[in-house]
């Protein structure tokens, strides 16, 4: 990922909180079929190695995992806020109308080799764990243990588990930073002027910046 100086995003702890805050992030692979991608929902275990390890698991009936068994380099996508800015957003434009349409948007990309594993007891504990991640906020939590066990044991047959220590993050956090404090003003109200729920986000984080 191309990353201007003004834009890049080297804090861990807020790579970490990009990361946990996308919960379908896309992990790419090369291997003897090319380019593979899987959207996939992965958990994060920020203490784990210097940069944090991804777990998640893949159908078995995905090429993809034969990959990371193979000891392919993985780099996982995690998306965040976008939105589309518009140059009438710039007050300076009418000034001297040098200004072109862009886009804002946060995105980091996780690097690193997996080891895969489809030992019961290990894929259980990922999708056991992916479970209570994802229903925890629900009134009645969905749980693992309430479907049959055998039920359970033969799904997991049908998956292999891999772990992915993070060998290198790189962050972008694109919000207008290079443009002035008049021009960031109106690309933040042009956004909340929308209808559109993402540009509320991004002109949320351009407001905290």
């Amino acid at each position: 990922m191309y990353v201007p100086r003004a834009f890049a995003e080297n804090d861990l702890e807020r790579l970490h909180a990009q990361i946990l805050a996308t919960p379908l992030p896309v992990v790419v692979t090369q291997g003897e079929q090319g380019l593979a991608a899987s959207h996939i929902p992965l958990l994060l275990s920020p203490d784990e190695g210097s940069h944090g390890t991804l777990y998640g698991h893949l159908a078995r009936a995905n090429a993809q995992w034969r990959a990371l068994a193979e000891g392919a380099e993985a780099m996982v996508i995690f998306a965040g806020e976008q939105a589309y800015i518009s140059p009438t957003f710039y007050p300076s434009k009418a000034d001297h109308g040098k200004a072109v349409p862009t886009w804002d948007y946060v995105a980091v990309h996780a690097y690193g080799k997996a080891t895969v594993f489809d030992d019961g007891p290990g894929l259980l504990r990922v999708v056991t764990r992916l479970s209570e991640r994802h229903e925890a906020n629900r009134p009645q939590p969905w749980a693992v243990s309430d479907a049959p066990r055998d039920y359970i044991d033969s799904l997991l047959k049908a998956i292999v588990g891999f772990s992915l220590p993070i060998s290198r993050l790189i962050g972008q956090r694109k919000l207008s930073q290079s443009r002035s404090a008049a021009d960031q003003a109106g690309v933040r109200d042009g956004l909340l002027a929308s209808n559109n729920p993402q540009d509320h986000a991004l002109a949320h984080l351009i407001t905290k910046e």
